[in-house]
């Protein structure tokens, strides 16, 4: 897998995540993709959970803001840094995040771990 193609997926995630747009988001996943968020909670596993889980971020208003640009390897994953800007109980909220996906050899997304704990998430 090439690092350029990973970045842009990457960014497209953003992208598409940032403009609402829940089935472009959900087609950048391998139909049997594990989403881990965070890491050390049970997976989502599959489209149809990986779509429920996106859907109930998305309805709750969160925005994604990159951090830093997307990072690839010489391998078949590649990382984003952001911050989530959502809002629990009335109340603004920033988490930092860095994600972790590997993708299959059709630039699908095959698993995605999520990475920050509780002292990641900071009262606005």
């Amino acid at each position: 897998m090439d690092s350029s193609v990973m970045k842009n997926k990457l960014q497209e995630y953003v992208d598409v995540f940032n403009a609402g747009d829940l089935k472009r988001l959900i087609a950048l996943f391998a139909d049997d993709a594990k989403v881990e968020d965070p890491v050390g909670q049970p997976p989502k596993i599959g489209r149809q959970e990986i779509e429920k889980f996106y859907r109930e971020s998305m309805l709750g208003g969160a925005q994604l803001e990159l951090l830093t640009s997307p990072r690839g390897s010489f391998g078949n994953a590649a990382s984003i840094t952001f911050a989530v800007h959502s809002k629990t109980e009335g109340r603004s909220i920033r988490i930092d995040v860095t994600d972790v996906m590997t993708f299959d050899e059709n630039g699908k997304i095959v698993t995605m771990q999520a990475f920050w704990g509780p002292d990641d998430v900071q009262q606005l």
